[in-house]
């Protein structure tokens, strides 16, 4: 078991199954990146400001870019023994340096540095998400290219309506992708500020320069109220909202490819590489890929919940209930990249049965509207 930094006034170890329920390396390990980054701006504004010798900042920032190698080449593991990434970085950087690594906790407490660690995470989480939209978003549109003429018929209650085309209805969804897109690049303004300088939550007597570790970080400004820069959560509720709303596009748009490759539809084929068999039934082809995402839209929207209903009932100003906030938001990010970077490919590849879409539209008289409309313009009232 990795000593605990905090254990100082302590008599006892801690219980070995306390420890472990109170580990949270397990799921924060992925932020050992921006725990280090954050961590060598913060030893870079200590020795500017003198509050550390710049030598020891120098020599701090040395180490930690020395472990950031070593993690990232494999020379080194990552102890999941430890309570969480932030102290064993620390830890391993003491075990270097000594004395002068004890020396890069000055002026920073752990709740306003994991703060900025799943800021700066979801910060360029959400640049990804939005790569993966626009690629997801130009497929539709290339489809949508392909079939300006392909009549199909358009549905209200499931019932036949009115002629369209299958490019009308895939740049539908892509309206949405857009507003998605747009929520997400909203949800980045607010994820862009940068906490440290909170300390526990009553800020810091240190001379510190917050603005200058915002500019190494490359955030646009800092938090305004120490109580509210440890305690927020927000950033996390918007972006699981904006995901969940999001994954909920994404499900109506599959659960419409699972009628339409059934026998009872079959306007659309997909490809073998994105379909499945049957255990038993030979002629089987499964949709499951849009299944899943269908199923997965709920766990999204249940991790919505999950960090909704932890926050409901906190006090000012950090609490431990909030380290249950990255499991959820992990797992939602997690989720939306797997499903659009396997949905892309799939509406890519999926084949348009062109001529089984304009014999449904013969049907049903969908042009009951026209003729209706024709006969107003006639003189006869439409009522």
């Amino acid at each position: 078991m990795v000593a605990q930094l905090w254990k100082g006034r302590f008599q006892k170890e801690l219980d070995e199954k306390v420890n472990d329920f109170n580990s949270s390396i397990r799921f924060d390990a992925r932020m050992y990146r921006q725990d280090i980054q954050g961590s060598i701006a913060h030893a870079t504004m200590l020795g500017e400001q003198q509050i550390i010798e710049p030598s020891e900042s120098q020599t701090i920032v040395a180490g930690l870019k020395e472990i950031l190698a070593d993690l990232e080449n494999g020379q080194l593991e990552i102890d999941e023994t430890a309570e969480d990434i932030h102290m064993f970085i620390e830890t391993e950087l003491t075990k270097r340096l000594g004395q002068t690594g004890k020396r890069l906790h000055t002026a920073r407490s752990r709740n306003d540095q994991v703060a900025l660690d799943l800021r700066f995470y979801l910060k360029e989480e959400v640049e990804t998400l939005i790569a993966l939209m626009q690629e997801l978003s130009t497929t539709f549109c290339q489809v949508a290219k392909e079939n300006t003429e392909t009549v199909m018929s358009g549905y209200t209650h499931l019932q036949r309506a009115q002629p369209i085309t299958f490019a009308h209805h895939l740049m539908a969804y892509v309206q949405m992708f857009l507003r998605d897109i747009e929520r997400l690049r909203e949800t980045q303004k607010r994820l862009d500020v940068m906490p440290l300088g909170s300390g526990a939550l009553a800020g810091t007597t240190y001379p510190i320069n917050r603005a200058r570790v915002a500019e190494i970080l490359g955030f646009a400004q800092v938090t305004q109220n120490s109580l509210d820069g440890v305690s927020d959560r927000d950033f996390c509720l918007e972006l699981n909202s904006d995901l969940a709303i999001l994954m909920m596009h994404l499900s109506r748009f599959c659960e419409e490819v699972i009628l339409w490759c059934s026998w009872e539809f079959k306007f659309v084929e997909l490809d073998d590489a994105y379909a499945t068999g049957s255990s038993m039934m030979p002629q089987k082809k499964n949709p499951d890929i849009t299944e899943l995402i269908r199923g997965k839209t709920g766990r999204v929207v249940g991790n919505l919940v999950t960090l909704l209903t932890m926050m409901k009932g906190l006090p000012l100003a950090y609490n431990k209930d909030m380290q249950e906030d990255k499991e959820a938001i992990f797992d939602t990010v997690d989720t939306v990249k797997l499903c659009v970077s396997t949905l892309t490919p799939m509406v890519a590849t999926m084949k348009v049965l062109k001529e089984n879409m304009y014999q449904a539209a013969a049907k049903g008289f969908i042009n009951a509207t026209d003729c209706a409309d024709y006969l107003v313009k006639k003189g006869l009232p439409f009522r």
